[in-house]
């Protein structure tokens, strides 16, 4: 009988240990969780512009989506994808002279 009650008990410590870790962490972390959306919501929304850039001898895609994708949200993958999309290209190729649109983003 003396065994038995002293495995509940030892249940029922682990049982609010457990518990109150848990409570610690959900506190912790949501309060981390928060203060990241809290900081996040500050950051300046920056609206979208476009406008025509020509290219010079050695320019890609990829050079232009380095110059140009910031603050936007896009890997430079999908920057890169969008030029193409904007111009109607089929490929990377590009040619010196030419003039292509991109978009920046700005406040």
């Amino acid at each position: 009988m003396k065994t038995r009650n002293h495995g509940k008990r030892r249940l029922r410590n682990f049982t609010i240990i457990l518990l109150m870790i848990l409570a610690f962490c959900s506190g912790f972390f949501g309060h981390t969780l928060l203060n990241a959306r809290a900081e996040e919501a500050q950051l300046p929304e920056l609206k979208r512009y476009y406008t025509s850039v020509q290219l010079h001898k050695g320019d890609s895609l990829w050079d232009l989506a380095e110059q140009y994708r910031v603050g936007s949200g896009y890997s430079r993958t999908e920057y890169v994808e969008e030029l193409k999309r904007m111009n109607g290209l089929k490929s990377e190729q590009i040619h010196s002279g030419e003039y292509l649109t991109v978009v920046y983003f700005a406040e």
